[in-house]
């Protein structure tokens, strides 16, 4: 009998994770009753009463009449009852741009052969040169401390380059003569540049990023493509795109501005056209921009777009239209000034401006498509713009700091020995070692092709708030050293401007709580929107068949992931088995990403089915379940990373850190949806089917915390990737320059140390001094006495010279000036 029942037990677990149809789970039941029969002898009775409770609900769902009948049309029915309204907008968010890697993810089992066969991201050799001449060549024309204090912009000087080089065209094809970069170099550059000027990086980031160029390359007509990208291309027009209102932030799709069709005289001609009226803030590159990229509402009050056909509607939907900026009526306002970032920002507005119909993008056809077509634009933009910048100004918190700790002492030892800045460095390090792989795979897909709705906002959101954690972690660190603003502060802009970057683009907690779950749910399940499509579809024999084989197929897919997540949970993570192809020393990475997938799945469905269309209103439930996913994502790409790099083993302690801490948030998110179900008997059931034997993920330890400041803290080839491809200013340029330049030489320094520390143990030669200053004199004097070598004494000179500019903080007149500031630059060179 205990076979018997371990054989239904088995085979049913078996049977759900491959996903068979019902006619083998009818075969399977009628072979096991007729086994219990014969063999476990469970007599005529019993086996009746299985035959009735077991084989005549599979029958029926194995016979589709009768399941059409009894099952798929009243549930149908009730479907397209409660199914929640959606609004158009609602309906092109969800349904703009494409599922990839985030649909893996979402299945409860990743085809992790798909993502670990794609070639790594790599730049052309014309990609190549021009990130090394041009881009360096523009960070040579600028710095943060000179665009803030004295410019308060990008300088003339550098904002001719800017154009003359191409940098404002870097996403158009040549036949319009720009650049045809791909994303991963439009990454590359956005980086570089960010991690010296943020007005560089953002004055270039813009125009390649929403547009308007790139919605004139996906919608606009030949004529606007053909006037318009060759003079984006060479820098004649410095474009901006205008979307959110003041009572219009986050809910963009509520914009109040209105175009209302009309007849008006434009050119000496009359022509059909808008009477607009907007009132828009915060748009980048508003206040120097040649041309307006504008969203609006379009209405049509007299149906002068459908001939005046009384049915049409006349509430047509956003729209999207090219104005330039010198037309009658365009107001450009004043700048803003967000958090002294110094890159142009301002407001834009008009009243009763009259354009013509032919300067919405795509033309008339593309007349209330506006919403969808900025979807699809955020989607590449967002993957690319926000993590890139974000990762170009952590990459040189990151080099700068790690600089410090290893140089600066107290109590006679570097700092970075100690054990609580070891806490922070690992933030730093184990964060930005996630985040760029996060911005190298993101960018792929956008190469790939893909227009990553749900990947996007996860790269942003994510990127963004680990570079919060990551800033703060560095400012903690540097103490004084961070909190006095000059040029010799690598990291106070970063620190004060950080929260634009949490801010623009979508604002965090709304990416969080409404997107990356709200779209994820419905884009990536591979049943949810085609259960939708069927019950709105009008033919309903049509909507019968394609809902049936919908909703069964998703009833397998819950039983499926009920399957893998008991047996991973039973097994302790055993199962299932990791890729063949994955390196033996983080296939238990695999295999936990492949049992939270399974684990997310079951617990998505099954909030779906608690909450209802309710769950949309139930942002901490939708943010934990968003931030599951998010952070399975935010794993594969340390993976492939890792795999892309050649499986660096001096990298696997930023590896094992930055997984560790990202198995554990979705190990919290899961169980805080858990606690919050109000359903409390599921709620214990999935947390026993999931974690049978308690938590099994924990944060990153003391002792690994450790190994990633000590990697950081080393330098080499590991240390070099981590912040490779960033600006390295030259020591007459910035004297942020100078801390690497000591870090360089502590090796040189610990071994001239360690050769001395007999003579320094016997007494025969003074302990080498703390201060930096007082170590230049102990140097010349050990060189007198032939304790050192005259080349060795200069190793130490030159160490002493370059740590005290490093460790210095900026100081300024009781009268300063942004004039000034230039002067003061001087004051701390060599």
């Amino acid at each position: 009998m205990f076979y018997w029942i371990a054989a239904l037990l088995i085979g049913a677990l078996a049977l759900m994770q491959l996903c068979v149809g019902a006619w083998v789970w009818l075969g399977a039941i009628l072979l096991w009753i007729a086994g219990g029969f014969w063999l476990a002898g469970i007599g005529a009775l019993a086996a009746i009463l299985l035959l009735l409770l077991l084989v005549v609900p599979a029958l029926i769902v194995a016979l589709k009449p009768l399941r059409y009948r009894l099952l798929s049309g009243p549930i149908l029915q009730m479907f397209q009852r409660i199914l929640p309204r959606m609004s158009q907008t609602e309906r092109d968010a969800i349904e703009a741009g494409t599922t990839w890697w985030d649909a893996e993810l979402f299945s409860g089992k990743p085809a992790w052969d798909k993502l670990l066969q794609l070639a790594p991201p790599k730049l052309t050799a014309e990609e190549q040169d021009f990130l090394d001449h041009e881009v360096e060549q523009l960070c040579g024309l600028v710095t943060d401390w000179e665009s803030t204090e004295i410019w308060q912009d990008l300088s003339p000087q550098a904002w001719q380059f800017v154009k003359d080089k191409g940098f404002l065209g870097m996403i158009i094809p040549k036949q319009y003569g720009g650049k045809e970069f791909s994303a991963y170099m439009h990454s590359q550059v956005i980086m570089k540049l960010s991690s010296h000027c943020s007005a560089a990086a953002i004055s270039v980031m813009v125009p390649n990023s929403l547009g308007p160029a790139e919605l004139l390359l996906h919608y606009g007509t030949e004529v606007q493509k053909d006037y318009f990208l060759p003079r984006l291309a060479a820098g004649e027009e410095i474009p901006c795109f205008a979307l959110t209102s003041p009572y219009a932030g986050s809910d963009a799709a509520a914009i109040p501005d209105v175009g209302v069709v009309c007849m008006g005289q434009y050119d000496g001609q009359d022509m059909l056209g808008f009477r607009l009226t907007w009132d828009k803030r915060y748009i980048t590159l508003g206040p120097v921009a040649t041309v307006l990229g504008l969203a609006f509402r379009v209405q049509d009050p007299d149906r002068l777009l459908s001939a005046g056909d009384s049915q049409a509607e006349t509430d047509l939907g956003i729209t999207c239209a090219l104005i330039p900026t010198n037309h009658p009526g365009v107001v450009t306002g004043r700048r803003h000034w967000p958090l002294n970032a110094v890159f142009q920002n301002g407001p834009t507005s008009g009243q009763d401006v009259f354009i013509p119909l032919d300067w919405v993008i795509g033309g008339r056809e593309q007349i209330g498509k506006g919403w969808r077509m900025l979807m699809e634009c955020l989607a590449a933009g967002r993957a690319i713009s926000l993590p890139s910048s974000t990762v170009g100004f952590s990459k040189l918190a990151v080099r700068g700091t790690s600089a410090y700790a290893a140089m600066r002492h107290q109590f006679r030892i570097p700092i970075g020995k100690f054990e609580g800045i070891h806490e922070m460095l690992a933030r730093m390090g184990g964060n930005l070692y996630l985040m760029d792989a996060v911005r190298r795979l993101s960018a792929l897909a956008v190469d790939a092709g893909e227009k990553p709705s749900v990947i996007s906002a996860i790269s942003k959101y994510h990127v963004t708030e680990r570079g919060r954690i990551l800033v703060n972690a560095g400012m903690d660190v540097l103490g004084g050293k961070g909190i006095c603003m000059g040029p010799n502060n690598f990291l106070a802009r970063s620190y004060q401007q950080m929260p634009i970057a949490i801010t623009v683009e979508g604002a965090n907690i709304l990416t969080r709580c409404l997107i990356i779950f709200g779209q994820g749910a419905i884009r990536c399940h591979p049943y949810v929107l085609k259960e939708m499509a069927a019950a709105g579809e009008a033919d309903q024999q049509k909507a019968l068949a394609d809902f049936d084989e919908a909703f069964f197929g998703h009833i397998s897919f819950v039983f499926a992931n009920f399957s893998r997540t008991l047996v991973a949970g039973l097994s302790g993570g055993s199962f299932p088995a990791a890729p063949s192809a994955a390196p033996a020393e983080l296939r238990h990475f695999y295999r936990a990403v492949n049992r939270m997938s399974a684990a997310f799945a079951l617990l998505s469905d099954q909030s779906m089915f608690v909450f209802g269309g309710s769950l949309k209103f139930r942002e901490r439930i939708s943010g934990r379940l968003g931030d599951i996913l998010s952070q399975l994502y935010l794993i594969s790409s340390v993976l492939k990373r890792y795999e892309d790099d050649g499986r660096p083993q001096e990298d696997l302690p930023y590896v094992h850190w930055a997984i560790q801490d990202a198995l554990h948030q979705a190990q919290e998110a899961y169980l805080g949806v858990l606690d919050n179900f109000p359903n409390r008997l599921l709620a214990v059931l999935l947390r026993v089917i999931t974690f049978p034997f308690g938590r099994p993920y924990h944060k990153p330890s003391d002792a690994l915390d450790s190994a990633v400041a000590k990697a950081m803290q080393t330098n080499g080839a590991s240390r070099d990737r981590l912040v490779s491809d960033i600006h390295m200013p030259s020591a007459e340029q910035s004297p942020q320059a100078f801390g690497e330049l000591a870090f360089q030489l502590i090796p040189q320094v610990n071994a001239i140390e360690a050769r001395l520390k007999p003579a320094l143990k016997a007494g025969t030669l003074a302990p080498m001094p703390q201060s930096l200053i007082a170590l230049h004199g102990w140097a010349t004097a050990a060189a007198a006495s032939g304790a050192i070598t005259q080349e060795e004494m200069q190793v130490l000179q030159d160490f002493a010279r370059y740590g005290d500019i490093s460790v210095q903080v900026d100081d300024f007149p009781q009268d300063f000036n942004r004039l000034e500031s230039v002067q003061a630059r001087s004051q701390h060179q060599p």
